[in-house]
């Protein structure tokens, strides 16, 4: 593989791209005209334009990307996260054309893209999964008899879905049909897929995820779990690894489990196994998301393994050059994403342009972004402006590097989730460790953010007087009613 086309744009296309160039692969991207002069762009070897801003109109036209390959002589795409990376027809297509697909093969993409089928498939391999059905239902009589069967509360969720759509909670009878109708829609909306189906709702539990590797010669390795609890709205907003409280015995029991999981569907690259964790520590099995995920830096400091190499490497059909045993954890990384958005209100979409954009640095301190000062934040995409990761040998030294990290973080001109981040790290529950997916619904508020804003601007003045009160004794005179000193010379 001698040049790769990355489908993609921003944080994740510079990540990919900076790698592929450390390997000596020459990088194409593609953009749309919103993105025209945006650092991924830039950072290529070479650029195609795709089409207006609309990603419906440039990343996501699947003939497009294709023919940017084509065009411009590309053996390989990387589709990134997102727009058609878990596209099982883009990677035929790509297939079809004698490119080579940097991900999971047509089997995997499809099983795993269908909770319903990814359920089916694990089946076989013994892996606990959370009480509910295995088929996609619409009847609602039927839904409040499998209700009643596992008990309330019950979570609905759509079989195509992702990111929180087409996902209820439903407490109780009376309000079953309602929501059930709600997730159908939403699901038809997103996914074109209006398939639901209903499991127990596991209350508090932990998200924990984990990363694996497998190439094409039988080797599957997992590289430990991540913990994204931290969430909002089912979104991922602040990830770490390892998890606080996955002992070496849970941690091997999970590895194990997702191994199974992706041997289940022939899996092939990078894949992250998702679980639930509940407070007894009994894991259940979620879904697989056949592709990088957002979160993958933290896994790649506490395990010294590049994953987007590994995905390269994979792909040219090399075997895995470590085995599992070769791995090992090394230190603690926390990571939060940075979105263009008002935690003040409610998190809505807060764009502009980044007057001012200053990058924090410093040892352990990595920033995945895509923006540069003076850019505007479009409208019509994900408004996540960067990923920043700190990383230390404990737990708690990486908390308080994340910190500093947020106070270096300078960006004016747009909203941003820093000062929920600052909120997070400083919050007594996350310090402890002891979290699950409630955590924001339970902790967080605008009044919350808004009071330790003001406690940390009342002990700022407070130590501005104390420091001038000092200042000002030091200074001080005596008055001894002659100037005469005045005009002593030494």
């Amino acid at each position: 593989m001698h040049k790769i086309l990355v489908a993609n744009r921003g944080e994740i296309a510079l990540r990919v791209m900076r790698t592929a160039k450390a390997m000596g692969i020459s990088t194409v991207a593609v953009y749309s005209e919103a993105d025209r002069n945006a650092p991924h762009v830039k950072f290529a070897d070479e650029a195609v334009l795709l089409g207006p801003a609309p990603s419906s109109e440039s990343y996501l036209v699947m003939d497009k990307v294709i023919a940017a390959a084509k065009a411009t002589g590309a053996d390989g795409i990387h589709p990134g996260y997102g727009f058609l990376s878990e596209n099982s027809e883009f990677a035929n297509k790509i297939a079809a054309e004698g490119i080579i697909f940097i991900g999971p093969g047509q089997e995997a993409i499809e099983t795993m893209g269908s909770k319903l089928a990814a359920k089916d498939a694990v089946k076989a391999y013994d892996i606990p999964m959370v009480p509910g059905i295995d088929e996609a239902i619409t009847n609602p009589e039927k839904a409040k008899k499998i209700a009643k069967e596992i008990g309330f509360p019950i979570l609905i969720k759509a079989s195509a879905g992702g990111g929180g759509k087409g996902m209820r909670v439903v407490e109780s009878e009376d309000v079953l049909e309602e929501q059930m109708n709600r997730a159908i829609s939403e699901a038809e909306s997103a996914f074109g897929d209006g398939s639901v189906f209903i499991e127990k709702y596991i209350s508090s539990p932990r998200h924990i995820e984990i990363q694996i590797l497998a190439d094409s010669h039988g080797n599957v390795v997992h590289l430990f779990e991540r913990e994204c609890s931290i969430q909002r709205r089912h979104q991922k907003v602040v990830e770490e690894a390892p998890s606080a409280v996955l002992t070496p015995e849970l941690r091997a029991r999970m590895g194990d489990a997702a191994i199974k999981v992706a041997k289940s569907c022939n899996y092939e690259g990078a894949g992250t196994v998702e679980f639930l964790l509940d407070s007894d520590n009994n894991f259940y099995f979620l879904e697989m998301n056949t592709r990088l995920q957002v979160e993958h830096p933290v896994t790649e400091f506490i395990s010294g393994i590049d994953l987007v190499e590994q995905q390269i490497k994979v792909a040219r059909g090399e075997k895995l050059s470590f085995t599992q045993e070769d791995l090992k954890i090394k230190g603690h990384a926390v990571e939060l994403r940075i979105y263009a958005e008002d935690p003040l209100n409610d998190f809505l979409p807060s764009i502009g342009t980044l007057e001012t954009y200053i990058r924090p640095t410093g040892e352990g301190v990595r920033l995945d972004d895509g923006y540069e000062q003076g850019m505007e934040i479009p409208i019509y995409y994900d408004p996540m402006i960067a990923k920043l990761i700190t990383y230390a040998d404990t737990r708690t030294a990486a908390i308080q590097k994340m910190k500093q990290a947020i106070a270096d973080y300078k960006i004016v001109g747009a909203q941003t989730t820093l000062p929920f981040g600052k909120f997070v790290m400083e919050n007594e529950q996350f310090i402890s460790g002891d979290i699950d997916t409630h955590f924001v619904k339970k902790y967080y508020s605008p009044e919350a953010l808004l009071e330790g804003q003001r406690s940390e601007e009342a002990l700022a003045a407070e130590i501005a007087i104390k420091y001038y009160q000092e200042q000002k004794t030091k200074l001080s005179v005596t008055a001894n009613g002659s100037d005469e000193w005045l005009q002593s010379r030494i």
